[in-house]
């Protein structure tokens, strides 16, 4: 699964996020919005504990206790498919908790615009969970999937991607959004155990 991890778009969440280190700000809203803005630029290990909760690395990094922290540690120098920016909107902060919308522009989420959760502990802001999309364009995140997927160090075969992006197209929303960020590796590897049925592969 380790492998198959590193030729996932959606496993770059974490580094779409950066997990930067963050200046303080006057207000909480202003702190959630430099967390965020400037959590995709780190490339830092350790902002990968500083600025994220376990919970939301073992969303991001489809892995679970310390090998979510470890994925975390070993990708964090990667910026290659980070946005080109962010635009951070409908920030609400109730008491150790905030949420935000999160648009990308560039990188492995250009054009969707994300719904995130913060927590707050010690002080310090942290990024918790991506709760969902809040604007998404589902053809070009397929798009996008299937150009990420040819690319990197171990590309898959571009038969396997196309097919992966053809399910990604046309599954149910909420479905897709499971894919995505439900935080499981199953239904990923469902579909290319499928699509690699299929081809003979």
């Amino acid at each position: 699964m380790r492998k198959l991890h590193l030729l996932l778009p959606l496993a770059l969440l974490a580094l779409v996020f950066g997990l930067a280190a963050c200046g303080g700000g006057e207000s909480d809203e202003d702190k959630v919005v430099d967390v965020i803005e400037t959590s995709v630029t780190s490339s830092d290990p350790a902002d990968c504990k500083e600025l994220a909760t376990q919970a939301f690395l073992e969303q991001t990094e489809l892995e679970e206790g310390d090998a979510a922290v470890e994925s975390c540690e070993e990708s964090a120098e990667d910026t290659e498919n980070d946005p080109d920016s962010v635009e951070v909107s409908e920030v609400e902060v109730d008491g150790s908790a905030a949420t935000a919308d999160v648009a990308f522009t560039g990188g492995s989420f250009d054009g969707q615009t994300l719904s995130v959760a913060l927590v707050e502990e010690d002080g310090d802001w942290k990024m918790d969970e991506i709760t969902g999309f809040a604007e998404f364009d589902q053809e070009k995140l397929a798009d996008t999937f299937e150009e990420g997927l040819q690319s990197g160090e171990d590309p898959l075969d571009p038969d396997l991607a196309s097919c992966f992006a053809a399910v990604l197209r046309d599954v149910p929303k909420a479905e897709a959004e499971e894919i995505v960020i439900g935080g499981s590796p199953d239904p990923i590897v469902e579909i290319i155990e499928g699509c690699s049925a299929g081809l003979g592969q």
